[in-house]
């Protein structure tokens, strides 16, 4: 049952990636140029993830599991850090150049086209770099 409402909730997502146009990456790096020719239309896409996520982490504050029986996941840590903000930074770097993030990647390769490719080869082999280099830190 679990893999059954994971596979339809993924599959949403995705398709809102596609339809509210953040798998396209004129698209997102126009937003994201304020100084250019910038794009306001994904600032409704991100408000309508937001606004549910914070209604959604009230209510899973007052449950104990979810609706299938699992657990909840605790909520996100709000300390504003060194590495989240070095890890923000990254992100918005790599956003802004690539045009993707990581859903709308995986998004896109159900469509097809090499961007896609090249940038979920070029994240996987950042996050496994990272885990590497932290394992050495330690």
């Amino acid at each position: 049952m679990r893999n059954i409402i994971s596979l339809l909730t993924g599959s949403l997502f995705g398709l809102g990636l596609v339809i509210s146009g953040m798998t396209d990456t004129l698209k997102v790096q126009g937003f994201l140029d304020l100084f250019g020719g910038w794009d306001p239309s994904l600032v409704f896409v991100m408000g309508g993830a937001i606004i549910p996520m914070f209604i959604a982490w009230r209510v899973a504050e007052k449950r104990g599991a979810s609706i299938i029986g699992t657990a909840l996941p605790s909520a996100p840590n709000t300390k504003l850090d060194r590495p989240l903000i070095i890890g923000a930074i990254l992100f918005g770097m790599g956003w802004a150049l690539a045009g993707f993030c990581p859903g709308p990647a995986m998004a896109s390769l159900s469509f097809g086209g090499t961007s896609g490719i090249v940038f979920m080869i070029a994240m996987l082999a950042g996050m496994y770099g990272f885990a590497m280099f932290n394992k050495m830190r330690t």
